[in-house]
């Protein structure tokens, strides 16, 4: 499982030109989950992203958490973060999950970030052919990858 997490002044999700999801200072949260993530990826990058310092104190530095700033999450779905380019210049996607095993980790990546974090999670729509806008704060991003955890 692989995230990238931009901390926002705010973000939003339009499908077909509505508005889905709209969240003001936070993290936009971009998902991309793997035929090998289990429910131990959900848990260990939810815990790792609800207590991520990456906001402001008053003396300027990271050190403050989204519970810590009354800050909210956007989670979006990418397949796209599985993207293999070693071969080629035609991205493969085959180590993304297909949406059987996708869309149970994905709701549950969204539920336990929501009661882990205590925090408001709005999404996207998984599958979805959405437009994503976002004031990115810093800017400040960070990669995380399940798989990865060193």
């Amino acid at each position: 499982m692989r995230i990238v997490s931009q901390r926002v002044r705010q973000a939003s999700v339009t499908i077909e030109g509505k508005v889905k999801s709209s969240i003001g200072l936070g993290m936009l949260v971009l998902l991309g989950i793997e035929e090998a993530d289990t429910e131990e990826d959900v848990e260990w990058l939810c815990g790792k992203l609800s207590k991520l310092r990456i906001f402001s104190d008053e003396n300027d530095a990271m050190n403050l958490d989204i519970q810590q700033v009354g800050g909210s999450f956007l989670v979006v779905s990418q397949f796209t973060l599985h993207a293999l380019t070693k071969k080629g210049n035609r991205p493969s996607f085959i180590r993304a999950a297909r949406p059987e095993l996708a869309i149970p980790l994905y709701e549950l990546f969204v539920k336990r970030l929501r009661e882990v974090a205590g925090r408001e999670v709005l999404t996207g729509e998984f599958g979805a052919m959405m437009e994503v806008e976002l004031i990115n704060d810093g800017p400040v991003t960070i990669l995380m990858d399940s798989k990865r955890r060193e």
